[in-house]
This record gives structure tokens, C-alpha cells and sequence, in this order.
């Protein structure tokens, strides 16, 4: 139960925020968790695509409705002969895959 209200009260002072510390505090966040991610796509069990040295991943959001959209977006460097080395030839790009229809792996490289 104390937990419970702990997260409650955190919850509440960070919708309290303004946009500016809550972006701070979202930044923070990142730093905490990592900014070296690979995407890997599958088809089936077999993987097809690698994207590496990805800082995020953001879902979409409608222009109008401000609503989420069924897909993400991100910049990495695509992989190209995916053995997750930056190579010669091999440029960062930006990406989108459906939440749906898309089989992945989102996860950070140490």
C-alpha cells in the first residue's frame, strides 16, 4: 500500500511540472537507461535488419488528435551486413515499423 501511494505522489508531481523539467527529467532518464540501442527485425525466426547506435525510439503521434499512431520511428546507423559494427558505407538513417505487423527487439549495446 505504501508503494502504492509513493507512486501515486510521484505520478502527480510530475504531471504537475512544466514541459521543460519534465523534458529534463525524461532526458535523465535516457542517460540512466542507455543510448547505444539495436533494433533487430525479424520475418519469422530469421533476422533480416539491424539498425545500431539508436538513442531512442518514439511512437508516433496524429497531427489533429495528438493521438498515438501504429507505429515507431527512430534514427540509427543501418546495418547493413548485420554484425553490429559501424562499417565503411554504412550511414545513419531514419526508420519506422508497425507496432503490429513488425517482429523486433529493441535493446541497448554495452
Amino acid at each position: 500500500m505504501k508503494l502504492k501511494a509513493l507512486f501515486l505522489s510521484a505520478m502527480i508531481l510530475f504531471v504537475g511540472c512544466t514541459q521543460e523539467t519534465q523534458n529534463s527529467i525524461s532526458r535523465s532518464l535516457q542517460n540512466w537507461t542507455g543510448t547505444n540501442g539495436v533494433l533487430d527485425v525479424y520475418a519469422g525466426d530469421k533476422l533480416v535488419h539491424k539498425f545500431i547506435h539508436i538513442d531512442k525510439l518514439s511512437t508516433a503521434k496524429g497531427t489533429n488528435d495528438g493521438g498515438n499512431r501504429p507505429y515507431r520511428y527512430g534514427y540509427g546507423i543501418d546495418d547493413l551486413n548485420l554484425n553490429g559494427i559501424k562499417d565503411d558505407g554504412e550511414k545513419k538513417v531514419y526508420f519506422e515499423f508497425s507496432d503490429y505487423s513488425t517482429s523486433y527487439i529493441f535493446y541497448e549495446k554495452n
